[in-house]
């Protein structure tokens, strides 16, 4: 039996069902996006460090900045953008007083790829939303916050 039909079922306790629920629903979520992100060649990972730097609005951010801001904490944040300045996508800046100060911003091919992106996750994330009505969005957003606190 496949892990959604089991889920559907009374086999397990709700406690087990609802943790299982949500990781097999944070796995369709990522596996969605990743099948976005694919034709332009980047991670997930990748993809929120350049949304964490827009977001800077032109000013760079320190890798432990880009740490604490990112969606998943496991993520390798130096190597991350070590990719994406090998795309030249974002661009380290060193500190010209100190030299161990390294900054990162996005650069404008950076921006552009994000401008292509964006209708496609807003379609992504709303095709996902329009399943459930508004009044039952807020309370499955207050309840998995809720969840994590």
């Amino acid at each position: 039996m496949k892990i959604e039909e089991l889920l559907k079922t009374n086999e397990m306790p709700e406690a087990k069902k609802l943790v299982l629920n949500i990781i097999v629903t944070a796995n369709y979520l990522s596996e969605g996006l990743a099948e976005i992100l694919k034709p332009f060649e980047i991670s997930s990972q990748q993809f929120n460090v350049l949304r964490i730097l827009r977001g800077q609005q032109g000013k760079p951010a320190n890798l432990s900045t880009i740490q604490e801001r990112m969606v998943s904490k496991m993520s390798n944040t130096t190597r991350l953008v070590d990719k994406l300045v090998d795309k030249n996508l974002c661009a380290r800046i060193v500190c010209p007083s100190n030299r161990r100060k390294i900054e990162i911003r996005i650069t404008e091919l950076g921006l552009k790829l994000l401008e292509k992106l964006d209708p496609l996750i807003k379609d992504h994330e709303e095709s996902i939303a329009k399943k459930i009505n508004e009044k039952e969005i807020l309370s499955l957003n207050t309840k998995l916050n809720e969840l994590r606190n």
